[in-house]
């Protein structure tokens, strides 16, 4: 039976290596996949899902804009799918959310997304609460905060490497960018004691 699946967590927690080691998994056993990341992101190049350990792969993008329901229809249409694989899935909409749960439950097609749970600021990310509300599995993907212990937050640094406390809720960037961190590590660094 085909499910909605949402994998979440902090940044480097290795979501994308998750995602590219079971879209493999299942192409080695014969069955086509369907991958997906958000167009703005081309960090690793446009149309292209990599983790930081050096793996990647190709993959169609979505923006804002894009109905995920037709995507997955104009795919199927072009032959078989056995999963859809959706990174950087925070970056979706509440309505592409809703259109991917239509697709799982009229298409047959299994959709696992991966992403992002809270901002910079603590804040959950519209396509994450959706996916929160809607999948029907969910599965966090832990990393460690520099203590040891599990991270759920992650800041955001300035040039001068402190941690912001405002701005746009999404800025695009990686290791210089982001730390993840534990909570009390989180509220250290955003001045919340």
């Amino acid at each position: 039976m085909a499910k909605l699946y949402f994998h979440y967590s902090t940044m480097n927690a290795g979501k994308s290596t998750l995602l590219l080691q079971a879209a493999h998994n299942y192409r080695e056993g014969g069955m086509a996949t369907y991958l997906l990341t958000a167009q703005f992101d081309n960090r690793a190049g446009q149309g292209r899902i990599a983790s930081r350990i050096g793996i990647g792969e190709d993959a169609d993008t979505f923006s804002p804009t894009d109905d995920m329901f037709a995507k997955l229809s104009n795919r199927l249409a072009q032959g078989p799918v056995a999963c859809a694989f959706v990174d950087e899935a925070q970056f979706l909409s509440k309505e592409q959310v809703w259109q991917l749960a239509r697709a799982v439950d009229d298409l047959k097609v299994p959709v696992m997304c991966y992403g992002l749970r809270v901002d910079f600021q603590g804040n959950l990310f519209p396509g994450s609460a959706a996916l929160l509300a809607w999948a029907d599995e969910m599965r966090e993907v832990r990393t460690i905060c520099h203590c040891g212990k599990k991270a759920t937050m992650v800041i955001r640094r300035g040039p001068d490497g402190k941690a912001l406390t405002a701005g746009e809720q999404v800025v695009i960037g990686g290791n210089e960018t982001y730390v993840s961190l534990c909570r009390k590590h989180w509220r250290e660094a955003v001045g919340d004691r």
